[in-house]
């Protein structure tokens, strides 16, 4: 497996970002209250390379993103 390193963790805050974005407009508030901001977008072939499997270390918790079978992402815990 591979550890994420100092050069990894700017994908990972990206993809923080993108996860509060949406977990605020799941919680209703609206979505003109939030400043727009130009997100980077990344590809899962730059974040994940050609390993199926990637460790990301968040917080000081081990998380594990992986591709599946189906070609879809998951994070676990």
């Amino acid at each position: 497996m591979l550890r994420m390193n100092a050069h990894h963790h700017s994908h990972i805050e990206a993809l923080q970002a993108v996860a509060l974005d949406g977990a605020r407009v799941a919680a209703g508030s609206p979505r003109e209250a939030a400043p727009l901001v130009q997100r980077r977008r990344i590809s899962s072939q730059a974040l994940m390379g050609n390993d199926r499997e990637v460790e990301i270390e968040h917080a000081g918790q081990l998380y594990r993103l992986r591709v599946t079978s189906l070609g879809k992402l998951i994070l676990t815990k």
